[in-house]
């Protein structure tokens, strides 16, 4: 039989029934458009993470509290809990680590912010003037914390966009915010800078945040000489390793540690965080295909469910096409044709279907999405792939109908 005529056969079964053939098909658009939104919402968030961890700075080792164990017990408490490193540490490393670039000391905190009759709860960064260097921080008006200010003590503020926002109203710009006085934590700050909107979220987003002096939130917030992080910036990609064991080495040092595992500070390296999140991301981004996969399932036995009534329905027809001389591979790929057709439409609707999803959750800015390409030929070649599977067992049972006793069939 040519290719043309099974074709032709197969377009006048399925339309012979186009309720039953629609809800057919129905299912597989579901599996296949469930796995293309799944699958993209899984690698849009990676894509966003990872974009917010590289905008924060590039060659980025990060050294903060480590985890120091509680008197009298063998239980460690959290990293970034203990109290050990000073502005002291911070200059050793820069001066005497050779391939760090840039160095920035950090006392974070989130505190009360008001503004005249307006106020936020944000998180509020004591820094110095290299900060803007090691975290990729731009400044859209004003002037960042200089390193007079950090010496002198000074109370000035550069707030981000969205502080901007809060403080000073929805219409506000970053102009407007120059040069006034804000009360952080009931202390009165003087904004000097306003940065430029790089996005994020929650806690992560960088453009809820205030930057001072860190002699100053020392002095008046933290109220001791314990600093809550330190960032360094290294000259080379190439020379990360090396210098997170070199600070290592020198921070054990300092602190008198002989034992590694039990250092009072971690430091930790952007590209294995980096390494670490894309990991964590892609076994979930599987994990959501899985489950959207399910419905695949499901559908592949709605073909298989349909193709065997169809083969009972078509008993008479199939016993005179093998009583006239249709060969059995004739009859199965007949049958299995239709079964891919069914899916295949299925498949190309599906994948129409989920890309219109995904697109509509990312334009309204319901969660960030990303479709490659691979997921869509992956998609349509499992649609492809479900309708022979499920569509060939019964291809050969229509096959192996005897034509005398299929003729006889009401």
């Amino acid at each position: 039989m040519k290719i043309s005529d099974t074709l032709e056969e197969t377009f006048l079964a399925l339309l012979s029934n186009k309720a039953r053939t629609g809800l057919t098909i129905l299912g597989i658009v579901i599996g296949i458009s469930s796995v293309i939104v799944m699958v993209s919402v899984g690698q849009g968030a990676t894509s966003s993470i990872t974009a917010s961890i590289e905008s924060t700075g590039s060659n980025l080792l990060m050294v903060t509290p480590g985890a120091t164990r509680t008197f009298g017990a063998g239980v460690r408490s959290a990293g970034g809990s203990a109290q050990s490193l000073t502005i002291a540490d911070a200059n050793a490393i820069a001066s005497q680590v050779s391939s760090v670039q840039y160095m920035t000391p950090e006392v974070s905190g989130r505190y009360q912010v008001v503004y005249k009759g307006n106020n936020t709860n944000t998180s509020v960064m004591g820094t110095g003037d290299t900060y803007p260097a090691v975290r990729n921080l731009n400044i859209d008006q004003g002037v960042f914390i200089t390193s007079q200010d950090v010496e002198d003590y000074s109370k000035v503020a550069v707030i981000g966009p969205a502080v901007v926002t809060d403080l000073f109203g929805a219409d506000a710009v970053a102009s407007d915010a120059i040069g006034q006085a804000i009360k952080i934590n009931k202390i009165e700050f003087k904004v000097v800078g306003v940065t430029i909107a790089k996005g994020g979220s929650g806690f992560q987003n960088q453009d809820d945040r205030i930057y001072i002096p860190y002699t100053v939130s020392q002095r008046y917030f933290s109220g001791n000489k314990y600093l809550s992080e330190i960032d360094l910036q290294i000259s080379d990609s190439n020379l990360m390793t090396s210098a997170q064991n070199d600070v290592t080495s020198l921070l054990l040092a300092r602190h008198n540690i002989a034992d590694a595992t039990s250092a009072d500070f971690t430091v930790q390296n952007q590209a294995d965080i980096l390494s670490s999140i894309s990991s964590v991301s892609q076994t979930l981004t599987i994990l959501l295909g899985a489950i959207a996969g399910i419905s695949l399932l499901v559908g592949g036995i709605g073909i298989m469910n349909m193709m065997l009534t169809t083969v009972t329905e078509r008993t008479r027809e199939i016993g005179l096409r093998k009583a006239i001389g249709a060969k059995a591979k004739d009859i199965t790929f007949q049958f299995l044709t239709e079964a891919v057709v069914l899916t295949f439409t299925g498949g190309i609707i599906g994948v129409a279907l989920g890309w219109i999803i995904s697109w509509g959750i990312k334009y309204f800015n319901l969660y960030q999405t990303s479709v490659s390409l691979m997921s869509i030929i992956l998609a349509v070649a499992v649609s492809a792939g479900i309708g022979i599977i499920f569509g060939y067992y019964p291809a050969k049972r229509a096959a192996k109908l005897n034509p005398i006793e299929a003729l006889r069939y009401e």
